[in-house]
C-alpha cells in the first residue's frame, strides 16, 4: 500500500512511481500471454479490433505498437485489472471511494523503432463530472530512459486543459509550441518490471521512440472513481457499468467538481488510437 510520502506526492506531482506491486510470477506469464498476442499478428495486415500496426508491419515481420484491450483477449489480463494491490492504491489516493475499471491497452515500444506518443492529457477524450481518474501502468520490462520511458510533466493536473485540435477538429495532442507546457520539467517514470505508475488524468504526459536494443512493454490500466459519471460516452448498460467496479460500493449518486472541460469535438479525422489521432498534429515534439 502507499505511504503517505507517496500519496501527498500524486496529489503535488500528479503522478507516482510504485516499485514490486505486480509479483514476477505474474509478470512472467503476461509476457508469455503478450508474446502469443503478438505472433498471431503474423495473420492480419492491417489494424484491427486487437491490433495497432507499426508502420512497416509485415506478416513476415510482424510489428506492433499497442494490443487493444487485451482483458479481452487473454483471461490473464482480465485478472489483473481487480488485482487487490492495484485497486488498493487507488482507494487511497481516492479516499476510500469505489474503484471502476475502464479499458486497457498495452503499448509496445519493440527495440529500436517503438513508436513515441505526443503529449496529451487523458482528460480531454473522456471528461467526467470529476477528475478522480488515473491510469496505471504496469511495466512488463525494466524501463529506463533509453527505452522510452512514459514522462509527465509534474504539477500539470492541476493547470488547464490544454487544446488537443489541429485544424479544428480534434487531434488527441497538444501543440509542442503551445506556451505554458514546461515540458523542460517533464520527467521519466522508469523503474524495474513489476513496478506500477500512478498517474492522473490531467496530467501531460507522452513518451519519446525506444532508441534501445530492448523492448519496452507497458500495460496501461485505466480507472475511474466509482461516483465519476462520464460526460461523452454513456453506459452500454447498467449491467456491464456494475461488473465494471472492482474494488468499493457502487452509488447511484455522481459527485461533481468544478473542473475544466473541453469537449473532444469535432471527433479525430484519423480514428482507431492515439497514434492515428496524433497523425494530424501540425507541430510534433518527438
Amino acid at each position: 500500500m502507499l505511504s503517505a510520502e507517496q500519496i501527498r506526492c500524486y496529489h503535488e506531482d500528479g503522478f507516482i512511481v510504485v516499485p514490486g506491486v505486480v509479483a514476477p510470477d505474474t509478470i512472467a506469464a503476461l509476457r508469455s500471454a503478450t508474446e502469443r498476442i503478438v505472433a498471431d499478428a503474423a495473420l492480419v495486415d492491417r489494424h484491427d479490433a486487437v491490433y495497432d500496426l507499426e508502420p512497416g508491419h509485415t506478416r513476415a515481420a510482424p510489428r506492433v505498437r499497442r494490443i487493444k484491450n487485451p482483458e479481452r483477449v487473454d483471461p490473464q489480463f482480465a485478472a489483473l485489472a481487480r488485482h487487490g494491490g492495484i485497486t488498493g492504491c487507488l482507494q487511497q489516493l481516492w479516499e476510500q471511494r469505489g474503484v471502476r475499471f475502464d479499458i486497457s491497452k498495452l503499448n509496445m515500444k519493440s527495440a529500436g523503432f517503438g513508436s513515441p506518443v505526443e503529449w496529451h492529457q487523458d482528460w480531454a477524450f473522456y471528461p467526467h463530472t470529476n477528475d478522480d481518474l488515473a491510469a496505471v501502468g504496469v511495466m512488463l520490462d525494466d524501463i529506463d530512459d533509453d527505452n522510452g520511458p512514459m514522462q509527465v510533466v509534474p504539477g500539470s493536473h492541476l493547470g488547464p486543459v490544454f487544446d488537443h485540435h489541429a485544424g479544428g477538429e480534434f487531434c488527441g495532442a497538444i501543440d509542442a509550441k503551445t506556451p505554458g507546457l514546461r515540458l523542460q520539467d517533464a520527467r521519466a517514470c522508469v523503474g524495474a518490471a513489476g513496478s506500477i505508475t500512478i498517474h492522473h488524468v490531467r496530467a501531460i504526459h507522452g513518451s519519446a521512440p525506444n532508441h534501445s536494443g530492448r523492448p519496452r512493454r507497458f500495460l496501461l490500466l485505466q480507472y475511474r472513481c466509482a461516483d465519476a459519471w462520464p460526460l461523452i460516452t454513456p453506459p452500454a448498460n447498467w449491467e456491464s457499468w456494475t461488473a465494471a467496479l472492482v474494488a468499493g460500493t457502487e452509488t447511484l449518486t455522481p459527485r461533481t467538481r468544478a473542473v475544466p472541460v473541453r469537449l473532444p469535438y469535432p471527433a479525430a479525422r484519423n480514428q482507431g488510437s492515439i497514434y492515428e489521432n496524433q497523425s494530424a498534429l501540425r507541430n510534433r515534439y518527438f
